[in-house]
């Protein structure tokens, strides 16, 4: 339950059991002096699942980790910052597969299909400098103190790293997340790396994982934007033992909690590191017809710009709050107690 959950000071996508990470600075934007290339394995293969970016513009990173991750099984993930590989046709498509394979190599791992890839960046026909890719790879070295590294490279406009982990029970459950504008719900400007090391069936782990989102990252607008990259992906590799969490058995509450949590920490982080934000709006609705309904309302409120300006203004309009709920769609009964 929620109330077992004890966040890790420091915590990040390493502190799970079995996770390593590292990360270097390749140079795929040369004025930028900063991490840019990062890898996330596990000491064992690992149930995954994912959500992604429901903008008809998919990256070629996007394109590839949904047909590498068709059977519920990853072992690592190669990330990029600084350029999206966005809009870059076959050649993109190439350059993301050879991305994996070149992780694949580095790890060990023998088939590149358990690898999942991701860009964030630049949109645009500008492709990835394989060489750098290559050359970097073989500079990474892994830790379980990389997660620190991790979050860092894969920041593109945020100002500051976003990571937490928590436990729960004999579990742990790490997070990464990178967002700072194009953020709207229905998936934002992010990508979102999640760890753990419970032992998770994949039909529950990704039932989890969209309820968490749903909660979460779906829940939160900065600029009304949606970008072509988005990704959540979560690993589970079960390395703490015991008795496999599915959905009969009493400790996938705890689970979804744990999860829903990081999730929800991660997405707050994003809003409070929003381009050019000076304000956080929360948005609490209670009375609804339904969680439909109350997702609906509350989503509208942070979204409308009548209602960001009045907070941004120090002008406390209700009536642009009551406004928005109005146009939300959900029920409404004005006169009502």
């Amino acid at each position: 339950m929620a109330n077992e959950i004890t966040v890790i000071p420091d915590g990040h996508v390493t502190t799970p059991r079995g996770f390593l990470a590292g990360a270097v600075r390749a140079g795929f934007r040369e004025e930028l002096s900063k991490l840019d290339l990062a890898l996330l394995c596990s000491d064992a293969p690992c149930t995954v699942a994912a959500v992604y970016t429901l903008n008809k513009v998919q990256a070629a990173p996007i394109i590839v980790t949904k047909r590498h991750l068709k059977n519920g099984r990853a072992q690592a993930v190669i990330v990029n910052s600084g350029q999206a590989n966005a809009s870059t046709g076959e050649q993109g498509l190439k350059d993301a597969q050879a991305m994996t394979e070149i992780a694949a190599h580095k790890l060990g791992i023998v088939d590149a299909a358990d690898v999942a890839v991701a860009s964030t960046g630049v949109i645009g026909s500008v492709f990835i400098p394989m060489d750098k890719v290559q050359k970097g790879v073989e500079r990474i070295e892994l830790s379980t103190t990389g997660g620190r590294d991790f979050a860092h490279a894969i920041m593109t406009t945020d100002t500051r790293p976003k990571h937490v982990a928590v436990r729960f029970g004999d579990y742990v459950i790490g997070g990464v997340a990178k967002g700072a504008g194009m953020i709207h719900p229905n998936m934002a400007t992010m990508l979102c790396f999640i760890t753990t090391d419970a032992p998770v069936a994949q039909t529950m782990l990704e039932a989890a994982l969209c309820e968490a989102v749903d909660r979460s990252f779906n829940m939160i607008d900065i600029d009304s934007d949606t970008s072509t990259n988005d990704t959540v992906l979560i690993l589970a590799n079960g390395l703490a033992g015991g008795e496999m969490i599915d959905e009969a058995y009493t400790s996938g509450e705890s689970f979804q909690a744990a999860l829903s949590y990081v999730c929800v920490h991660l997405a707050k982080a994003i809003v409070g590191d929003a381009e050019g934000g000076t304000k956080i709006i929360e948005a609490v609705v209670t009375g609804a017809a339904s969680l439909s309904d109350a997702r609906k309302a509350a989503r509208e409120i942070v979204s409308s710009l009548a209602v960001k300006t009045a907070v941004y203004g120090a002008d406390p309009n209700w009536g642009r709050v009551i406004a928005a709920v109005g146009n939300s769609g959900c029920h409404m009964d004005e006169a009502g107690e």
